[in-house]
């Protein structure tokens, strides 16, 4: 399975026209052949928008998510954008993936908010999300959850080869995209496809740097700070092939690190 990701810039508050660059993303990567496009964090409406989250948020199935059902349609990939998503329970950043056809099959719920102004406008999400996609197993984690290696770790788990994650990295934080990145992909044996913004964003600037890692940790892709399309193959058997020629998830004792840790006093 091939799949690309976007590094670019959303125009803030502008759904449609975030709309319309899907759109022309989507057929230049169904041009490549690829199955899934995915695009970074909040994408559809900008991620530095202060309190127009509240106004631009929609439901999961609302205008923009049937729009984006229909540019899978016309183009025929499958898509996975970051949006934020308006609930009974507030406003969640979420992430949606829609497959070819235009069905929505998985919509995950931002768990580990980060920052002042995440943890002000927008709820934690309680679940960890896997979907299935033309024969592959991708785990969705958005930004600042690919930080904590247990969410990482529990959607490997289930299933997971491919781990998404839609992101809006910043600056200072660019040794997060250079090295944790390929540290999950290594010690849990996925590829992950780290997908970011670049340019800036209000007082924001991106780190770009956009990836995706195999389950060997090597890159197979990666950006630089400039806004771009990137193409690779997902290859499931590479995964299992890693797994037999590297066991160290077979060698995990999981009951050894429920235990109590001994504590020696000297």
């Amino acid at each position: 399975m091939k799949i690309a990701v976007y590094q670019g810039q959303s125009r803030q508050t502008c759904i449609d026209e975030n709309l319309e660059t899907i759109r022309q993303a989507a057929r230049h990567a169904a041009d490549q052949q690829a199955q899934l496009i995915i695009f970074p964090e909040m994408f559809l409406t900008g991620y530095n928008i202060g309190e127009a989250v509240f106004k631009l948020a929609e439901p999961s199935d609302g205008s923009a998510a049937q729009k984006a059902a229909q540019i899978a349609q016309e183009t025929g990939i499958a898509l996975l954008y970051g949006y934020p998503e308006q609930a009974k329970a507030g406003v969640y950043n979420s992430a949606i993936v829609v497959d070819r056809h235009g069905k929505t099959v998985a919509n995950y719920r931002k768990t580990h908010l980060y920052g002042d102004f995440e943890n002000r406008v927008f709820q934690k999400g309680d679940a960890l999300v896997m979907a299935a996609l033309e024969g592959l197993n991708i785990g969705i984690l958005i930004c600042y959850d690919i930080e904590f290696p247990e969410a990482a770790r529990a959607l490997t788990a289930a299933g997971s080869q491919l781990i998404a994650v839609p992101t809006a990295l910043m600056k200072p934080y660019c040794r997060v995209a250079e090295t944790v990145v390929a540290t999950r992909a290594y010690e849990n044996q996925v590829y992950v496809a780290y997908v970011n913004r670049c340019g800036s964003e209000g007082d924001l600037a991106y780190c770009g740097s956009s990836c995706i890692v195999g389950p060997d940790g090597i890159d197979r892709v990666r950006a630089k700070r400039t806004e771009g399309l990137f193409v690779a193959r997902i290859d499931p058997r590479t995964v299992e092939r890693e797994r037999k020629q590297n066991p160290i998830l077979e060698h995990r004792r999981p009951a050894l690190y429920a235990a109590p840790v001994k504590k020696i006093q000297v």
